[in-house]
């Protein structure tokens, strides 16, 4: 039987996406989650289960919300009910009573709380204006009584640990194994959200007869994807920390690596980038890749995010090295990689010899669905299952996607060209994982 939305789901849902979201820096996430006793995690799950409501609200509230008749698109329509059903699941979920003694339990704060106060304080990040990835729909306009601002976040925290010690109720234990298996099931509903979108601005264009899409959709965009790689970490994060069995190497809180080593994500990437052009273009040997790194240099992040930004852009760069020079030339210009580490930055630089982009084209570079290969393809909702498996040259989200990764942590992605010689690429990178994450 197919899921239906009743409107008793909507008046809650609107409710919900009148509170603002309340951001996490990376430091918090690793301090909160290092040695998570099954209090601790209780408290995560029950700051998760109106955090995560509130997020997705927002989502729903816009999905229905957007110009131009973009929200009519079957793809958006089908994306909105997930994000509704997602909802649901959690503000549905039953909650396990407690006595009011476990409840002091909780809430008292553990000894190691008061110490690490200094080091979860968050800090700006300075490629972001404030606002820009807001994740509430944008307000409308007031109405003059001068309080449009919507209501004040909760003063809920992600960074509580309790105690540890372990003669917790087995009520609390089984409700963290129990919310772990919602958040799982959401998290796989969700899992083709960004190609699927892809498919509705696909939709939208050919029923509007548009080549581009304007700035309030790229916009949306960019708030929409924004929302959902925090949703995401969030919920990976969690359902890491509840899975007793990911706790074997000590460099990992959850899917964080507190130790990400640079050098290795680098060679990985450039491998795969390498391999992806070989298969793309039939070649025996794709341009090669030189990689100029510290090999210990390494610095707290999610291994995942940067395995992806690096994958994406090298293989742009190939694409463009490529395509400049002909497949059947022998010897390929190298593209540069270089790894240099400062006080508040790990910076990677990829420099091409792809013929770089014309300078009105640059802001093209980041709008969605924007592509230099002719004919962008039609999507297949599955191909993409994991967002981080991509065709040599997909349907223009490779950039600006990587951009958002790296904004969410603090960091950025600047692209510099020379046209008629070739592009370079800086990817800034937080080190000190202070910064929170861009949603107010």
């Amino acid at each position: 039987m197919s899921w239906k939305k009743s409107e008793k789901l909507m008046d809650t849902i609107k409710h919900y996406a009148s509170f603002p979201a309340t951001g996490v820096s990376l430091r918090q996430m690793v301090q909160f989650g290092q040695r998570p006793s099954t209090g601790t995690l209780f408290r995560a799950s029950q700051f998760l289960s109106e955090e995560l409501p509130i997020r997705l609200a927002h989502r729903v509230q816009e999905l229905n919300e957007l110009p131009d008749g973009l929200s009519e698109m079957p793809s958006i329509k089908r994306v909105q009910d997930w994000y509704a059903q997602s909802f649901e699941e959690l503000v549905t979920m039953s909650r396990p009573s407690i006595s009011q003694e476990v409840r002091q339990r909780l809430i008292a704060p553990s000894k190691r709380n008061r110490e690490s106060r200094i080091l979860s304080q968050t800090t700006q990040n300075p490629s972001v204006r404030a606002g820009q990835y807001r994740s509430a729909p944008p307000e409308p306009e007031e109405n003059g009584n001068g309080n449009g601002h919507g209501k004040i976040a909760s003063q809920k925290r992600y960074f509580v640990a309790s105690d540890g010690l372990e003669d917790w109720p087995p009520e609390l234990n089984q409700y963290n194994i129990r919310f772990a298996q919602v958040l799982e099931r959401i998290k796989r509903r969700h899992d083709s959200v960004v190609t699927t979108v892809a498919q509705g601005i696909l939709e939208y264009k050919r029923k509007r007869q548009r080549m581009q899409i304007d700035h309030n959709i790229q916009a949306f965009l960019d708030r929409f994807y924004m929302s959902r790689i925090g949703i995401r970490m969030l919920i990976g994060q969690h359902i890491a920390l509840t899975d007793q069995r990911q706790r074997s190497d000590p460099n990992y809180v959850g899917i964080i690596c507190t130790k990400t080593n640079v050098r290795d994500l680098a060679m990985e990437a450039i491998e795969n980038a390498r391999f992806v052009c070989e298969d793309h273009y039939g070649l025996f040997e794709a341009p090669k890749i030189q990689l100029i790194c510290d090999p210990n240099i390494h610095f707290m992040y999610v291994p995942g995010h940067l395995s992806h930004m690096l994958f994406e852009t090298l293989k742009n760069s190939l694409r463009a090295v490529v395509e400049r020079h002909g497949q059947d030339k022998e010897e390929f210009p190298v593209t540069k990689v270089i790894v240099a580490e400062g006080k508040e930055d790990i910076t990677i630089k990829i420099s091409d010899e792809g013929g770089g982009i014309p300078r009105s084209a640059i802001p093209l570079v980041w709008t969605y669905m924007y592509t230099t290969v002719d004919q962008t393809p039609n999507l297949d909702p599955d191909f993409n299952k994991s967002d981080f498996k991509a065709p040599m040259a997909g349907f223009g989200y490779g950039l600006p996607i990587s951009r958002l990764y790296a904004r969410y942590f603090g960091g950025d992605l600047k692209l510099i060209s020379m046209e008629g010689y070739g592009t370079d690429v800086y990817l800034h990178l937080n080190r000190l994982s202070s910064s929170s994450e861009p949603l107010q």
